[in-house]
């Protein structure tokens, strides 16, 4: 049960960057910071959950990790940021870090 709230920890740290990035575009959206702070809270209690039998050093990195990767793909999605081979390369690595820490746990 603890990878799941991980896993569910990673995705609500999606919200934040996303909340405060369009916060910061200056068609302001009332609903952006709510969105951040709600994200906030929630990945942060998610990740309190996990780390309850996950060691801190890999659930930490696994929450950070999702986080990353889930921000690169809205950020093409929702954003329009640039899609390069040489970013999914690297964002590739940070998954199969991921993978690999979950492998070893």
């Amino acid at each position: 049960m603890s990878w799941i709230f991980l896993v569910i920890a990673g995705v609500f740290e999606w919200g934040w960057p996303i909340g405060l990035k369009f916060a910061a575009h200056p068609q302001h959206r009332p609903w952006a910071i709510p969105l951040a702070i709600v994200s906030i809270v929630l990945s942060g209690w998610f990740l309190l959950l996990a780390q309850r039998t996950i060691p801190i050093g890999t659930a930490y990195a696994v929450w950070t990790g999702i986080g990353a990767v889930g921000t690169f793909v809205l950020g093409i999605l929702l954003l329009g940021e640039p899609a390069q081979l040489a970013r999914f390369f690297f964002v590739g690595l940070i998954i199969v870090g991921i993978l690999g820490l979950k492998w070893v746990s």
